[in-house]
């Protein structure tokens, strides 16, 4: 394995570096989770509930780009 390889956050829905990961126990099993989420859960609620609002943000915003990307490809498609 190299030292550049991303894991899938199953919380954040991100890809993070290995070495910012760990395997937590669940009721499905094993599943890898940052180390940001993490802490974020030792929190008070309202700073839980802030952290959620900005991976939301971010996820979102990313969504709209991959869309936008997608669309700008059709349409190039399409005229040529």
């Amino acid at each position: 394995m190299s030292s550049t390889e991303t894991i899938y956050c199953y919380h954040c829905t991100r890809h993070h570096p290995r070495n910012e990961m760990r395997q937590i126990e669940t009721k499905g099993g094993k599943r890898w989770r940052c180390i940001k989420s993490i802490e974020a859960t030792k929190k008070s609620s309202s700073q839980r509930d802030a952290f959620g609002k900005t991976v939301t943000t971010i996820n979102r915003s990313e969504h709209q780009a991959r869309v936008k990307a997608r669309l700008n490809a059709e349409r190039l498609l399409a005229t040529g």
